[in-house]
């Protein structure tokens, strides 16, 4: 769009990634933050545009976004510290710390959980969106649902009951929901601007997120049940409760104030790119270990690969992490690693070129990688 104003810094050298930004709002954004840091120092700090859909309230440096599975990574650190601890094994049953997970009871391991192999991408029982604000009523509903196939045999994206899985299983030793340990554990010792339940003091800084074109509807529960076994597994994914997807409620309340992990993180591009620093540096920022790096060298490694019914496209998951793939590159170096987020929000960290990477906007496109987060990343590494 004409006349946008691009605000915040970039190095000189990397005065084309400013360009390219602001060159995204002729590219259909509407208001978005882009930050990048080398060597742990910000090379790209910017934002602009609009936080609402009618244009009234501009794109200011906190303002905050539902950044959607870029929080995947994020909730996939919290049992990953406690691999390092040795507090959890990666291929010990889950049972042993949730005894009441019916698909570690069916053998799925920590390790299964982690990249997308536990068999229970959605839940069978009937829920509403009033449980989706209640942690211990979906993560029971996911603890008691019979695995669509034997865990560890093949793999299917868990597209938003894997925050639910992973968060529970740190919760039975940390004590802790994922929004407490993320402003305790991440957020606060990184100065990271990320959260899931965003307190009611920062509701005014969200974004609205806007849906391009005609909003997807919910399947109900009907159409849901007659569908063949595979198809209703995806649409239950998808719409039970209604809203886990985010349809209907991703600008309301109770939505930003949920702790829904797989789906509903609220970032700053700066807090993304802050957590992912500490990545690219082997798992220390500023002082904080985030994590032990040979932990982390095993959750960016492939885990598992191959087609997934969900994505409709072949996949590498890490544990977490998505490694970087042709069809999908984080950057320009194979030791690359990160995660999209719906509508094309990302995080990655380049361990080689020592690059962190964080992209948040409101625009919401269908599916992932987009012509304007490509556009930013291929120029980040032009100036190289």
């Amino acid at each position: 769009m004409p006349g946008i104003q691009v605000n915040g810094h970039v190095d000189t050298r990397f005065s084309p990634v400013r360009e390219v930004f602001g060159e995204n709002f002729y590219r259909g954004e509407l208001g978005a933050g882009c930050t990048v840091l080398v060597d742990g120092r910000a090379v790209v700090d910017v934002w602009g545009g609009w936080a609402d859909e009618a244009r009234t309230r501009p794109w200011a440096a906190d303002t905050t976004v539902n950044a959607y599975s870029v929080g995947k990574p994020f909730v996939a650190l919290a049992v990953l510290q406690l691999v390092a601890s040795g507090d959890l094994e990666l291929d010990a049953v889950a049972t042993r710390w949730w005894p009441e997970l019916v698909a570690g009871q069916r053998g799925a391991t920590v390790r299964q959980i982690l990249c997308h192999q536990a068999g229970v991408p959605a839940i069978r029982r009937r829920l509403s969106n009033d449980d989706l604000w209640d942690w211990d009523t979906m993560t029971g509903a996911l603890a008691e649902t019979e695995p669509w196939w034997q865990p560890g045999t093949r793999h299917t994206y868990h597209t938003n009951t894997y925050g639910f899985l992973v968060g529970e299983l740190a919760r039975r030793l940390t004590g802790q929901t994922p929004g407490r340990w993320l402003r305790e554990r991440v957020a606060g010792p990184l100065d990271a601007d990320v959260a899931w339940g965003v307190p009611p003091s920062d509701l005014a800084r969200c974004a609205d997120v806007a849906w391009e074109g005609e909003h997807p509807g919910a399947l109900d529960w009907d159409t849901l049940q007659n569908l063949p076994a595979e198809k209703k597994m995806i649409g239950l994914g998808y719409f039970n409760p209604p809203g886990i997807s985010s349809l209907g409620v991703v600008n309301t309340d109770p939505w930003r104030m949920a702790e829904v992990p797989s789906t509903n993180l609220h970032a700053t591009a700066s807090g993304v790119a802050r957590v992912y620093a500490a990545l690219a540096a082997g798992g220390t920022f500023r002082g904080t270990q985030l994590l032990d790096p040979d932990v982390l060298a095993e959750a960016v490694r492939v885990q598992s690969e191959g087609w997934c019914p969900v994505l409709e496209r072949k996949v590498s998951f890490g544990l977490g992490f998505q490694p970087t793939r042709p069809d999908r590159a984080f950057g320009a170096n194979p030791g690359s690693f990160g995660h999209y987020g719906t509508g094309g929000s990302l995080g990655f960290a380049d361990p080689t070129a020592h690059v962190a990477f964080g992209y948040v906007m409101n625009a919401v496109r269908p599916r992932w990688q987009n012509d304007r987060n490509r556009a930013l990343v291929d120029a980040v590494y032009d100036c190289l």
